[in-house]
């Protein structure tokens, strides 16, 4: 069985994951509105990782490498120590394996005025990934994960899959967007953005937040999950489909999804799933999208929930930094609600939170999309 053994999430929220999940909890969220930040004319809605304190933290680190790290490196770094600190694994040793997700990276170098502080290969993720790896002084070659906003849901399914068929007895996911000029800009471009907190499932929806997030999952793997602690999560399975539909906008059917959906299912009760934990962007077509692939596999009456209002949209840490929070949820008994989600409203209804509930059901359902038609699920359970 494949399991996990520790984890930490750096955001706006916070700087551990009992920090991010304890202010969901309450409902409050790390979005602010932002104006006049890189270097961008209109206001916008973040989550943004206060400076100042990763720089504190990073700096904290025993490390005895000399080198600038760049905040997309720190916050990686910082998440994966975080996490590790809760262990006796020893991150130098072979039969420990690196993954990073990312969608961006130090997409911020491409800036030549940004990058003379850095060598030119800095801004490719295979640079960073050495760079994270070196730190640990771990000796296999770190892998990438590069594929839109499933990236983190990828990783995972990979890191799965890496525990099974290999002889590594621990893979360390790091999940880690910050954001940038080009990156608030580019989605400005689509018309996605809202200057107000977003409204996942909610018939008033009118576009997603950006959000800044390292997250850090250590999946191990036994034979023997009754030496195994009470409520310890159990990765069961995942998939991944690609509906081709377009280079940016989800697929109108929800095909893609609605196969991943069925093929993490198929050996699984759909009557023991707690709740969904969605992608739920609040954009018209994902929400919309997500609701046909989630009413074509029968699951419409399953709670449904997105995070989204609470930590934005952290692009390829969002596959890791909400499944972390609806782990602690479901260890807890506990379905969070949906910030934002005041009417819920989609072509195929679904039963979405407006307030925290209570089950104690033992399974729960990851769902996410992106870019390219992209689609993945994860399945988790709880001992």
């Amino acid at each position: 069985m494949i399991y996990q053994l520790s984890d930490n999430i750096i955001s706006s929220l916070g700087f551990t994951s009992d920090d991010n999940f304890n202010a969901v909890k309450q409902g409050i969220s790390g979005l602010k509105l932002y104006e006049n930040t890189f270097n961008i004319p209109e206001p916008f809605m973040a989550s943004l990782i206060d400076n100042n304190a990763l720089n504190e933290a990073f700096h904290s680190l025993s490390s005895k490498h000399k080198i600038s790290y760049t905040r997309f490196e720190k916050a990686a770094i910082l998440s994966a120590y975080k996490a590790l600190e809760k262990t006796n694994i020893d991150p130098s040793s072979e039969k420990v394996l690196f993954i990073l997700s990312s969608t961006k990276g130090n997409v911020e170098l491409l800036d030549q005025e940004k990058s003379k502080a850095f060598e030119p290969e800095r801004v490719y993720l295979w640079r960073s990934a050495q760079l994270i790896t070196s730190f640990f002084e771990n000796p296999n070659e770190a892998l990438v994960i590069s594929n839109a906003c499933i990236s983190g849901a990828a990783a995972q399914l990979y890191a799965w899959r890496i525990l099974q068929n290999t002889d590594y007895e621990h893979v360390i996911v790091i999940g880690a967007d910050l954001l940038s000029e080009f990156i608030i800009s580019g989605f400005q471009s689509f018309k996605s953005l809202s200057i107000e907190i977003c409204k996942p499932f909610d018939k008033n929806r009118c576009g997603l937040n950006l959000g800044e997030a390292a997250a850090t999952l250590i999946y191990g793997k036994t034979n023997d999950i009754s030496s195994l602690p009470e409520n310890t999560i159990f990765l069961l399975s995942g998939a991944i489909a690609n509906d081709a539909n377009h280079i940016s906008g989800p697929s109108r059917t929800g095909a893609g999804l609605s196969i991943a959906i069925e093929k993490t299912l198929k050996d699984i009760d759909n009557n023991n799933i707690s709740f969904i934990n969605a992608h739920g962007t609040a954009t018209p077509y994902n929400d919309d999208m997500e609701s046909m692939a989630i009413t074509a596999n029968g699951l419409q009456h399953i709670p449904v929930n997105s995070l989204k209002g609470y930590t934005s949209h952290t692009l390829g840490a969002a596959g890791v930094l909400e499944t972390i929070i609806s782990c602690k949820a479901l260890s807890e008994n506990m379905i969070l609600k949906s910030k934002g989600s005041e009417t819920p409203e989609t072509v195929c209804p679904l039963h979405v939170l407006t307030a925290n509930e209570t089950s104690h059901k033992t399974y729960f359902l990851k769902l996410i999309s992106g870019f390219g038609g992209c689609n993945a699920a994860l399945a988790f359970r709880k001992k």
